[in-house]
């Protein structure tokens, strides 16, 4: 089955000559939680892994859905990825705490640490949990939701492996590293949860490898080659460095990131931290996860009240000329949650085909076939 174009996927020429094919979300739900558990990863771990990557398709972010499984699979089987690794906590302070990855998987991780980090925000106002010894974790928005779906307010931030230069230098240094956060709302008049999740960069790295996959061309704007130079092939951009976005300050937020992250927890920092596609050697992310109680200074629904009459001025806006709608932080990624949820999620027949190749390692059933 092919499906058409949508706006929040913004297809280019070659992947609009390639067929897409629809996969039920609880489809790619069992195949992923399937092929996990065939790869020693515990039943309860597999599902959250799971729900992250779909999650991450559903809402459109395809460089950190599915198609990140062939890579953290590898670094499975090369040993540098434990796949039954539990966290563990340490209590620091009744609003202070820091979880032990032990290097497994950091879906993992940055849910347990966001579970516990609302349970002390419940009791005190706010939680903050720092993680250390973890691997990537995928979409941010993961996390923020779990804490809008808990009716907190979050931060979500992490390391990651080096893609972007300090302003003015061309050596990879600092990670493309999201910046999260979120609160929730009423619903009242269509008011949606405020949920933002961006690169510092001006496009996220994951995209960089899902147009080499794709075979697509990359903007002029997102990436240098190795020598330096602007480049619109993503083969080679993925030998230079990312661009960050704004100059100076996308390069200020990355290292920010890099302090909360990786200084703070203990983690590799300063170019140090291992890249979901890199199986040499274990990854050593940092994350650090803050929930807090948004009616410490009036009632929740007063709160919610306050964050939809916010939602309502930021849509309800005069718009500049050429734009039909104004949308609202995490807007677009809900919408078209809801859309894929009952249309399918769009893959690429390149994509099923490798995932279908790490059916066949382990003799599951393939993704379409399920």
């Amino acid at each position: 089955m092919t499906s058409p174009s949508h706006p929040d996927t913004h297809p280019s020429q070659s992947q609009t000559q390639q067929e897409t094919i629809l996969i039920p979300p609880s489809t790619a739900t069992t195949f992923t939680r399937t092929l996990l558990e065939f790869h020693s990863v515990p039943p309860t771990h597999a599902s959250i892994i799971a729900h992250c990557l779909v999650l991450a398709d559903l809402r459109g972010v395809d460089s950190h859905g599915l198609n990140r499984l062939p890579s953290y699979l590898t670094r499975i089987r090369r040993g540098v990825l434990n796949p039954t690794a539990t966290p563990t906590l340490t209590q620091k302070t009744p609003v202070v705490a820091q979880l032990d990855a032990h290097n497994g998987f950091g879906f993992v991780a940055a849910r347990t640490a966001m579970d516990h980090a609302i349970t002390m925000a419940r009791d005190f106002g706010i939680g903050l949990v720092s993680v250390t010894h973890s691997n990537h974790f995928g979409m941010s928005a993961a996390f923020v939701q779990q804490a809008v779906e808990a009716d907190m307010m979050s931060l979500v931030f992490t390391n990651s492996s080096p893609a972007l230069p300090a302003w003015g230098g061309r050596e990879k240094l600092m990670g493309v590293s999201p910046i999260a956060c979120g609160a929730p709302a009423g619903g009242k008049d269509g008011a949606v949860p405020f949920i933002l999740d961006m690169a510092p960069s001006v496009a996220a790295r994951g995209k960089i490898y899902k147009a080499a996959r794709r075979g697509e061309e990359i903007p002029g704007d997102w990436a240098l080659d190795g020598e330096g130079r602007r480049t619109t092939d993503p083969a080679e951009a993925l030998k230079g460095v990312m661009l960050p976005m704004g100059g100076a300050k996308g390069s200020a937020l990355a290292i920010m990131m890099d302090v909360f992250s990786g200084v703070f927890s203990g983690a590799a920092f300063a170019g140090h931290v291992t890249g979901p596609y890199d199986p040499s050697r274990e990854g050593d992310v940092g994350h650090f996860i803050v929930a807090i109680k948004p009616d410490l200074f009036m009632g929740l629904e007063e709160f919610k009240g306050r964050m939809d009459y916010l939602y309502q001025k930021v849509v309800g806006g005069e718009r500049m000329e050429g734009v039909e709608r104004i949308y609202y932080p995490g807007e677009i990624e809900l919408e078209t949650a809801r859309r894929r949820g009952e249309e399918g999620i769009p893959y690429v027949r390149g994509e099923i085909e490798a995932l279908n190749r790490e059916a066949d390692e382990v003799g599951i059933a393939h993704l379409a076939e399920i």
